[in-house]
């Protein structure tokens, strides 16, 4: 399966979407681009910013405009992160519903999602909890061409991703988990006394960390 799987984008979850961007844009040194918006089916919204070429870091929070989704939102945002924090990542998987058997199934369900023309599938676990605390990531499949995908139309790219330290008790099952799904030498495993996240992103002005 990894052959044509790559690592899709990082994500920064927040209790406001406000001071999500305050976070990351205190850490990045740049104001992120008005590149977003809101998810109706999971009552939540987003900014994104592209990194490199093909990939992306997101900024979401529950909308406090959005009527309660009558489900677990994504990304465990029920109960966001008291402080903005890098929560979650997610890796691009072609074909992803027919592929599905061969992803582990605490990642929950590939559900259909669209926002405007944009459509996708992605992993969401029925209960709203991420495995492994977030440092496993989720799955999801772009409907469309991979030279159409969504982070190559975003703005940015002034930044690219260096690194992924994921950190946990059982990293090593962790790891072996993904290893059949995704090869990246970018993505750095360790183990830990409690689940982190660590992106580290190269810009302008050199290294950025993301924790």
């Amino acid at each position: 399966m990894q052959a044509d799987s790559r690592l899709d984008h990082i994500v920064v979850a927040a209790s406001t979407l406000e001071a999500g961007l305050a976070w990351t844009e205190e850490r990045l040194g740049v104001a992120l681009p008005p590149a977003g918006g809101k998810h109706p089916l999971m009552g939540t919204h987003n900014r994104v910013m592209r990194l490199g070429e093909a990939s992306f870091l997101e900024v979401i929070a529950p909308d406090p405009e959005a009527p309660d989704p009558g489900h677990a939102r994504w990304f465990g945002l029920d109960n966001p992160p008291d402080s903005p924090r890098l929560a979650h990542w997610l890796v691009r998987v072609p074909g992803l519903v027919a592929r599905r058997d061969a992803l582990p199934l605490t990642c929950g369900p590939a559900l259909a999602q669209q926002r405007g023309d944009l459509r996708w599938k992605i992993t969401v676990p029925e209960d709203g909890h991420l495995p492994f605390g977030g440092v496993f990531p989720s799955f999801l499949d772009w409907e469309c061409d991979e030279a159409a995908i969504p982070p190559r139309a975003m703005p940015g790219g002034a930044f690219t991703l260096t690194a992924l330290e994921l950190s946990h008790p059982r990293a090593a099952q962790a790891e072996t988990l993904l290893a059949p799904i995704l090869q990246d030498e970018r993505v750095r495993w360790a183990v830990s006394d409690t689940p982190a996240l660590t992106a580290r992103l190269t810009g302008p002005s050199g290294e950025v960390v993301l924790g």
